[in-house]
């Protein structure tokens, strides 16, 4: 006998109460998707877990998969063994013997979730324990520190034993808060929002901003890659490119230097906005960060927000610039980030961008311009792409370097 499941717990789930089983079949869809490659493995539903039949599949790369999944707060191989007594005990020593590492010391945790099974969960632990004692040697029980705690889940379709677990990424499955737009940038702190959002049960639609020829196709090529990366926590992300270059021009023409930085976020979150209506989402995310830069004090966010009433969500807004570098190397998008390629929000750029925009001004600059047809045709050019799975990045990377 040998490993030959995956036991997945989940946390949050538990408290959902009547959306509870909504947020099960998100997490089965999300767990078969991450699994597609591993075609023979099977994704079960049962009360207050999800069973990964292996089918002969090597556990390893598929754990793997199962890692980044957000909703997953812990997972176990097990070994699976009919309701019988006398099967449950030899199964819960071959995964003893079977487990790795240290294992000088243990103790048995024994779960009767199926209350028809004949033998209480005090006697399955003693039982259980001393078959172990009887046929290992070296061995003893510490029920306080074991070097392995020998875990058996009874269920009405069987007997899981497991030895270990490994943490899961926790938060809830993407998908169950609903679909929101995550302002891109090629820089460090939007894929790092999109992945908090994502984390909370948000599916993310991508909205980047591209100025070519003053932003080159690489910068472009480096946002795709961050977004493939982002793909790992919740399948594929749709990209919104949006062509940026005249209303650019027509900003740093029309709009005085200190205020040209406010008028071009105003114009961002237009756009973003309406490409959210279109596409049915009811939050725009993004990576700022409070009094990071002249952009992100209050004053400026107060300004900016003036022109939607879409909640914007800032995962970010009380992190010091480490933290946020910490995640983002965590979650393998800053050695992506910090490629030398810029984007739309660093051409241009004055030296004398205003810390505290007044609304009244802003509208003011905005009112001797008219914005609109740029603002329409920009929207009218939107080219929209499906991100997959991250694929082929290091050699991607490679190109780029």
């Amino acid at each position: 006998m040998r490993y030959d499941h995956i036991l997945v717990r989940y946390g949050e789930l538990a408290l959902k109460g009547k959306n509870r089983n909504d947020f099960e079949k998100r997490l089965r869809r999300n767990i078969q998707h991450a699994l597609r490659s591993h075609s023979s493995c099977k994704v079960k539903r049962t009360y207050g877990r999800m069973v990964i039949e292996l089918r002969g599949e090597e556990p390893g790369p598929v754990m793997e998969k199962i890692k980044p999944i957000f909703g997953i707060s812990s997972f176990s191989l097990a070994m699976k063994s009919p309701n019988e007594f006398d099967e449950i005990k030899e199964t819960a020593l071959q995964a003893f013997e079977q487990t790795e590492g240290r294992k000088d010391t243990f103790k048995v945790s024994a779960r009767r979730s199926y209350k028809s099974f004949p033998v209480r969960s005090q006697d399955l632990n003693k039982e259980i324990g001393a078959h172990i004692l009887r046929n290992t040697e070296d061995v003893r029980v510490d029920v306080h520190h074991p070097d392995v705690e020998v875990t058996v889940e009874v269920r009405e379709q069987g007997t899981y034993i497991t030895c270990g677990r490994t943490q899961g990424a926790g938060g809830l499955p993407v998908g169950t808060a609903g679909k929101v737009a995550l302002m891109l940038s090629g820089g460090i702190d939007s894929p790092v929002a999109g992945y908090l959002a994502m984390k909370r049960g948000a599916e993310i639609e991508a909205v980047h901003f591209h100025s070519p020829p003053f932003t080159n196709e690489r910068a472009r090529k480096k946002v795709e890659d961050l977004t493939k990366v982002l793909t790992r926590f919740g399948g594929p992300i749709t990209l919104h490119v949006v062509p940026f270059t005249e209303l650019q021009q027509a900003i740093h023409k029309e709009i005085p230097s200190n205020y040209a930085m406010t008028i071009m976020r105003r114009m961002m979150l237009r756009i973003t906005e309406r490409l959210a209506q279109a596409r049915h989402m009811k939050a725009i995310v993004n990576g700022e960060s409070l009094g990071q830069v002249a952009s992100q004090t209050l004053e400026s966010m107060y300004t900016i927000n003036e022109v939607t009433n879409t909640p914007i969500l800032r995962p970010l807004v009380t992190m010091d610039k480490q933290e946020v570098v910490d995640i983002s190397k965590g979650i393998e998008t800053y050695s992506i980030s910090i490629l030398p390629y810029e984007d739309c929000c660093t051409i241009f750029l004055p030296d004398d961008s205003v810390t505290k925009p007044r609304r009244d001004k802003a509208a003011y600059f905005e009112e001797g311009f008219d914005f609109e047809p740029l603002i329409k045709d920009a929207i009218n050019r939107v080219e929209t792409v499906k991100m997959e799975e991250k694929a082929a990045i290091e050699e991607e990377m490679d190109d780029l370097l």
